[in-house]
């Protein structure tokens, strides 16, 4: 990971409350999807939202699948460059460039 200053921070805040022992990759994959619901909600009667709620809301999900990572001992960043050349091969430049279709319909 290039810059490790947020999982650093996570980890001191988590290590000085004692919160560790609550994590667990069950709790932590339920919180990701409660706070992405929340993320959601941001939006739900407004297309635009309310962008300071959503912030909010966005660094909740993003602390949670930290959080999990680091439990899981992955590194976040090396997971989405892997993930990233996975979706290039499924979506190939020439068959998917500005459609939506899944890839086992283009």
């Amino acid at each position: 990971m290039a810059d490790r200053r947020a999982l650093d921070a996570l980890r001191s805040l988590v290590a000085e409350r004692e919160w560790a022992q609550f994590h667990t990759p069950e709790s932590l994959s339920k919180s990701i999807c409660i706070e992405a619901g929340e993320l959601l909600e941001c939006f739900q009667w407004n297309p635009h939202g309310d962008l300071a709620d959503a912030a909010d809301e966005l660094a909740d999900v993003l602390t949670y699948c930290y959080l999990l990572a680091d439990l899981l001992n992955q590194d976040p960043e090396a997971l989405i460059l892997k993930k990233l050349e996975t979706t290039r091969v499924k979506y190939p430049l020439d068959r998917a460039r500005g459609r939506s279709n899944r890839y086992d319909q283009l």
